[in-house]
């Protein structure tokens, strides 16, 4: 099975496994939003690009000019991020950013492909503790990360790539919502 046969494949796969999770979190973070508050994207390495494209749709646009949306990623500012690395630990990168941004009421998305990251789940272990509700795009059966987070929005593959594809498209279904109902 080739790269595209594969993802085709695995998409009709996350269809079945996670309308659950995702229809919590679309409904979920529209509350949230019309309640003056923010989602909060995390990632590392492709997955710190997928959480800034996100946070830039919703900010920016999807597809329609219309009211920004409230989005962060935390994955943007490098002098945050090397001194947090630098200076503390590179597994407090994200949950020191969440102490600092994030607010009760807030949702908190953890994007990775293999969902073991320290740091990813520091994060969400101090947005639990600011009652900010965490979700999670994992692949890898969710990896340690799925014990920690509220809602797990797993891709049922080990291969990355195919995780990656996956989870854009999940963050972009996320998006449109968003935009079509904010």
């Amino acid at each position: 099975m080739n790269e595209m046969e594969g993802v085709i494949h695995l998409i009709s796969k996350i269809k079945k496994s996670n309308m659950k999770a995702f229809n919590k979190l679309c409904e979920r973070s529209l509350r949230s939003i019309k309640n003056g508050n923010k989602i909060i994207f995390f990632g590392n390495g492709g997955s710190a690009s997928d959480s800034q494209h996100l946070a830039a749709e919703l900010v920016c646009k999807y597809k329609k000019i219309r009211k920004a949306i409230p989005a962060i990623s935390l994955s943007t500012d490098t002098s945050i991020l090397t001194s947090i690395g630098n200076d503390i630990d590179f597994k407090f990168i994200f949950s020191r950013q969440i102490e600092a941004v994030g607010r009760p009421g807030d949702i908190a998305i953890a994007i990775t492909t293999s969902g073991n990251s320290l740091n990813l789940i520091e994060g969400v272990k101090v947005a639990k503790k600011k009652k900010i509700l965490t979700f999670c795009f994992s692949g890898n059966n969710g990896g340690k990360l799925k014990k920690y987070v509220d809602y797990s929005i797993i891709v049922p593959s080990k291969i990355t790539s195919q995780i990656q594809v996956a989870e854009i498209l999940i963050g972009q279904t996320f998006c449109e919502f968003l935009e079509d109902n904010c």
